[in-house]
């Protein structure tokens, strides 16, 4: 095995699918200075408590790492409101990344993943579960790539892959790429900063189904059509 392999990674499209619960925040939406990012919310906060958990934690992200306007919450999110709760592959939540895959198939094959360890953990009911809406972006950065580095495609253990994370960003990475474990051909990418990669737009909607083992179909809500997941 070798180690990480810095490249240049450049997909006229990314997708990333996310819960669709999640509200803009005003504070990112805005056209105001992230370095002023933190008075702003303080002022807010004393008439708006749970402005503080709506907006997560910016001391995450320094200023100059920070984007903002229109759509910035859709790229801010994941690295204001990580947690040690909800470790990743490259991270054990003590910082975000931005994972995304280079096409859509990719990144369902993720989500779905992860989605039936969750309702495996819960015992859920069978039944069409939670909206999910996709983030289309692009990239072109250079970034590490981490095939070669032992141990971080397990399909389980996130051991090595954290350890890696870790250590490259720590070593100002912009952030890491590498074969889908859950569909593989299929590539990956996390990015260790928000300002590394342009705000994306949202794309469509989805369901997944849910019958009490795994995600057996999912649901595209602009044309109703209903996929088979193999």
């Amino acid at each position: 095995m070798v180690g990480a392999v810095r490249r240049r990674v450049k997909w006229p499209k990314t997708f990333r699918i996310i819960r669709s619960i999640h509200p803009p925040i005003n504070l990112f939406e805005d056209i105001a200075d992230p370095r002023d990012w933190e008075a702003l919310a303080a002022v807010e906060a004393k008439t708006n408590p749970r402005i503080r958990l709506e907006i997560g934690d910016l001391g995450k992200v320094p200023a100059a790492r920070r984007v903002s306007g229109p759509g910035a919450s859709l790229l801010m999110a994941p690295f204001v409101h990580c947690s040690t709760l909800r470790p990743g592959r490259f991270s054990d939540g003590s910082f975000g990344i931005y994972y995304a895959g280079d096409s859509e198939e990719v990144a369902l094959a993720e989500t779905i993943h992860h989605h039936q360890k969750f309702m495996r953990a819960t015992a859920e009911e069978p039944g069409w579960t939670a909206d999910f809406r996709v983030l289309v972006g692009s990239i072109d950065r250079n970034l590490d790539d981490v095939d070669g580095v032992r141990g971080v495609r397990d399909p389980d253990d996130y051991a090595a892959s954290q350890a890696e994370g870790r250590r490259l960003r720590a070593a100002d990475s912009d952030g890491v790429t590498w074969e889908s474990v859950r569909m593989p051909g299929g590539r990956c990418i996390g990015i260790f900063w928000p300002d590394v990669i342009p705000v994306p737009v949202q794309g469509r909607h989805y369901s997944y189904h849910w019958n009490g083992a795994r995600v057996d179909f999912v649901r595209q809500h602009d044309t109703g059509q209903v996929l088979q997941v193999d």
